[in-house]
């Protein structure tokens, strides 16, 4: 599906079983938003259309999220493939690509398996390493831990979703009923999956120590009181030669829902 406004072009697609949105000018340079754990495209609702200004920007929900196609394994690098393989699809190189949370894992495995479509790195709330990892707020242990995480999945409310995300942020946020219908749509043995793909991606190696001779522009974007990553933790990637980094006053995981002008200011200040 698509639809088209003056300067402005937006598809609503599948492509190779991943469900891709693309928004903006077709002339303008490439942006690639990747959602965390268990989220979906639709969790950067709030920033997309100011970026559409400026970029041709590509949302996709990773395999087994939101509307796209489960797959057999969520290993870190082969979701890395699997969205290069719709980059190489629709043609797009050189992007810039930002990365929300475990999405930076994904970003950072496509910086190191297809180096050609990476042009600029952006990390947003993305754990440098275990070490760094918060104990989780309750209501999201009750979602997401066994032995009760599958029964209260199964029963989980709308509301209950939406306290879900709030666990994670420091300011009040609001989460569209788009957004959670998506996230109903990731099934708990798939979330856990992922999860435990991503601990085993950054106990391999941690994300700066992946990145280091790289070569890629590197900006990282934390909130200063993150409740799942210690937002101290960030100084990690200084060892990135040339990584900028970049504190959001009293935000904390969901910076696009939290403080969306701080994000948009953060992404669209930086340019090479």
């Amino acid at each position: 599906m698509s639809e088209s406004i003056p300067g402005r072009t937006r598809i609503d697609t599948t492509v190779r079983g991943l469900h891709v949105v693309i928004d903006g000018d077709p002339a303008a340079p490439p942006l690639l938003l990747i959602h965390g754990s268990g989220a979906t495209g639709s969790t950067w609702e709030p920033v997309l259309p100011s970026l559409a200004t400026t970029y041709r920007v590509i949302t996709i929900d990773l395999p087994g999220c939101g509307r796209s196609e489960p797959e057999s394994t969520y290993a870190v690098p082969q979701q890395a493939d699997r969205t290069a393989a719709v980059l190489d699809e629709l043609g797009f190189r050189n992007l810039k690509v930002v990365g929300h949370s475990s999405g930076g894992y994904v970003a950072s495995a496509l910086v190191e398996r297809r180096p050609d479509l990476v042009g600029e790195l952006v990390l947003v709330g993305t754990g440098p390493s275990l070490a760094a990892l918060l104990p989780e707020p309750a209501l999201i242990k009750a979602l997401a831990a066994p032995p009760f995480g599958p029964l209260v999945w199964a029963i989980r409310t709308d509301s209950m979703i939406r306290r879900g995300l709030a666990a994670t942020a420091a300011a009040p946020i609001t989460v569209s009923d788009k957004a959670v219908a998506d996230l109903r749509r990731t099934t708990y043995r798939t979330f856990r999956a992922i999860l435990s793909a991503n601990m085993d991606y950054i106990a391999a190696s941690t994300v700066p120590e992946r990145l280091i001779s790289a070569g890629k522009p590197l900006l990282v974007i934390f909130g200063d009181s993150d409740p799942r990553w210690d937002p101290a933790a960030a100084h990690q990637y200084e060892a990135v030669p040339g990584a900028e980094l970049r504190y959001l006053r009293g935000v904390g995981h969901m910076a696009m829902l939290e403080d969306r002008d701080a994000l948009l200011r953060a992404i669209l200040d930086y340019t090479l």
